[in-house]
């Protein structure tokens, strides 16, 4: 028997979430069997835990995009019993059962072995959130964002891709500018390296001028809408913006005046369906290039029990860095 945090469905279509001991024959078929240590919550989470978001396809269900832990079975030769592994992405926790569980089944190719240098536990501070910031910070780079440019703007700052990718863009020697519609978690941002804190009601307006001055030489958006939009028009020429997020909304009231004679790059940035070469090289530079010191001042500690309220919390916005569940207390 094992614990899981367990989401139903009701014949009206309300959901409702609880802590539940199952057994191994609940489990879906898969290639490896981890024993889980933790799982964390992401903005998906939040939407898999509550309502569904259209996320989730079949009740009752097991909510968790990430999940670190230890290999307890194998059927396949790359991954042996012992092993630690971490899991991010591939609709894990939506359309499969995911990470709120002492136990998850799931297929060898979606698992990449923990890198050396993190705990299971640090691997979770981390998690999708700053899997997909460093996924942001290495597509600028690739783009020519150097340190030395000029600053380099993180939208929607306190949360946890900005959270992970000021901490990571402030150790690389970039300096961060963030920006946040929460004047208090000021501090936390500063300690996290930024050196500018941009209110959020500085920046998110749309304004007609479709170009204005050329300020930031990177900018990693976990916003969106009229915010993005704006941003464009502020980016230095030939500089790139790494779209990570929509929480201003999915539209994009934008121009594209900002590409044409600014040759400004827009770079999407997905996190799920990544190939495995790609996540070894992110998860290894968020090894090396992550403070492990930020990444411990920025982590929440939590239960399976306490993931209905933080699921809850973070589709406010009422969640600060990163929330490491533990799902064995």
């Amino acid at each position: 028997m094992f614990k899981a945090l367990v989401v139903e469905k009701d014949d009206e279509g309300k959901t409702s979430a609880s802590v539940q001991e199952m057994d191994m024959g609940a489990l879906p078929a898969a290639e490896v069997t981890v024993d889980v240590a933790y799982s964390t919550v992401n903005y998906k989470d939040g939407l898999c835990v509550g309502p569904g978001g259209g996320l989730v396809r079949k009740y009752p269900h097991v909510p968790g995009i990430d999940f670190a832990g230890t290999v307890s079975a194998s059927s396949d030769a790359r991954y042996k019993v012992g092993d630690e592994v971490v899991l991010t992405g591939w609709r894990v926790g939506e359309a499969h059962w995911g990470g709120y569980s002492q136990k998850a089944n799931v297929l060898a190719d979606w698992l990449v072995p923990l890198p050396e240098g993190l705990s299971a536990r640090q691997a979770m501070a981390v998690g999708t959130a700053g899997f997909t910031a460093m996924l942001a910070v290495q597509a600028l780079e690739d783009h020519g964002m150097k340190p030395g440019n000029g600053p380099v703007l993180v939208t929607g700052a306190a949360g946890g891709v900005g959270s992970v990718a000021t901490a990571i863009l402030a150790n690389l020697g970039y300096e961060v500018a963030a920006v946040t519609g929460r004047p208090e978690t000021e501090e936390y941002l500063r300690s996290l390296g930024a050196s500018q804190i941009i209110a959020r009601d500085e920046i998110n307006e749309t304004v007609k001028r479709p170009l204005e001055g050329e300020t930031w030489a990177g900018c990693v958006d976990a916003v969106g809408g009229a915010m993005l939009a704006r941003v464009l028009g502020q980016m230095k020429y030939g500089t790139s913006v790494a779209a990570v997020g929509l929480a201003g909304g999915a539209g994009l009231p934008a121009t594209v005046i900002p590409f044409l004679l600014r040759g400004v790059n827009l770079l999407g940035i997905d996190s799920v369906m990544q190939p495995f070469e790609n996540r070894q090289r992110a998860w290894g530079r968020i090894a090396r290039d992550l403070p492990m010191d930020k990444l411990e001042a920025m982590i929440v500690p939590a239960t399976l029990a306490d993931l209905p309220k933080l699921g809850a919390d973070i589709l406010k916005g009422q969640v600060k860095g990163r929330v490491v569940v533990d799902v064995n207390a």
